[in-house]
């Protein structure tokens, strides 16, 4: 599993909105699966002080990403649906991203999303279309 997580950040790593502009790591991948980590710091606040929405939908959308395209289908995000459940209360997130249904053209995924005190922040569900991968001739 190192070298599958290893490899997994290597791939994304081009994805610069979020690993360097937001801070996202990948924590852990399997099949159809991710986790990634996020550390808050002010950048990531509202003007009241919570964290922005748009941080955690970034969240739960690259854990969907890692989860749906370290295989071989490339897959975008056609839709998704947040909901908020609560504020955190610390300063670690963590998205969690489980594939609930893989068909032939479209997948569905559920990413839930805590802080390090395991309180629930936010519930995302997405739906992916599978791309054809681009080839090189």
């Amino acid at each position: 599993m190192p070298d599958l997580l290893q490899a997994v950040k290597k791939q994304f790593a081009k994805d610069l909105y979020a690993t360097q502009t937001t801070g996202i790591d990948i924590e852990d991948v399997g099949e159809q699966y991710a986790k990634c980590v996020l550390h808050l710091d002010e950048k990531h606040r509202n003007a009241m002080g919570a964290v922005m929405g748009g941080v955690l939908y970034t969240l739960a959308d690259f854990a969907f990403a890692v989860a749906a395209n370290h295989c071989v289908i490339d897959t975008v995000s056609v839709s998704g649906n947040i909901s908020f459940c609560n504020s955190t209360k610390g300063t670690i997130l963590y998205a969690e991203a489980q594939c609930v249904k893989n068909g032939r053209n479209n997948c569905f995924y559920t990413v839930n999303i805590s802080d390090e005190y395991g309180v629930l922040v936010a519930i995302v569900s997405i739906v992916g279309a599978k791309i054809k991968q681009q080839t090189t001739d």
